[in-house]
């Protein structure tokens, strides 16, 4: 959760495995609720990052500046979830289909073949790109940094547990 200067207002994100999307909530504090949802997909092109506002809510005055720091960390969200999102449409076609195949972490023993069957499908210059959209890696199968890979103990480098 954060804190808005203010104190009367925090924000909450939290993934759905579900909905493939990350919801940033903007809470109203004193009475522990949610007024504003947004809902981000990372993972389907075709759909848009909406804002929803609880209908059992209530008229509610939001000040702006409250709103504008919530839409902004919204801004921060649709950037980093959906980046390779504005890639030429031929390499979100092709990251879309390994994110949904390999679900983002791909074992040591796939990584080869993959890297081969991409850089007969896209540009040497475009895999660095696809790479770190699909995987969280470089070329070189080593995790990028701030990228989608998660090394943990007892796991591939390749951001998985070995299995797909």
């Amino acid at each position: 959760m954060v804190l808005h200067s203010s104190r009367d207002y925090a924000t909450t994100a939290m993934y759905s495995v579900a909905d493939d999307a990350w919801y940033l909530e903007l809470d109203l504090v004193r009475e522990q609720r949610a007024v504003v949802t947004a809902v981000i997909p990372d993972e389907d092109p075709a759909r848009e990052p909406t804002v929803c506002f609880d209908p059992r809510g209530g008229h509610l005055d939001i000040p702006y500046e409250v709103m504008r720091w919530f839409m902004d960390q919204v801004a921060a969200e649709i950037r980093t979830s959906r980046a390779w999102m504005r890639l030429r449409p031929e390499l979100v076609e092709v990251i879309h289909r390994l994110r949904q195949e390999y679900l983002g972490s791909i074992d040591d023993a796939d990584f080869p073949d993959v890297l081969k069957e991409l850089r007969a499908a896209v540009p040497e210059a475009d895999l660095p790109a696809v790479l770190a959209a699909s995987f969280g890696l470089y070329p070189d199968g080593t995790p990028g940094d701030g990228m989608q890979a998660a090394v943990c103990p007892g796991e591939s480098h390749f951001g998985g547990n070995g299995s797909h």
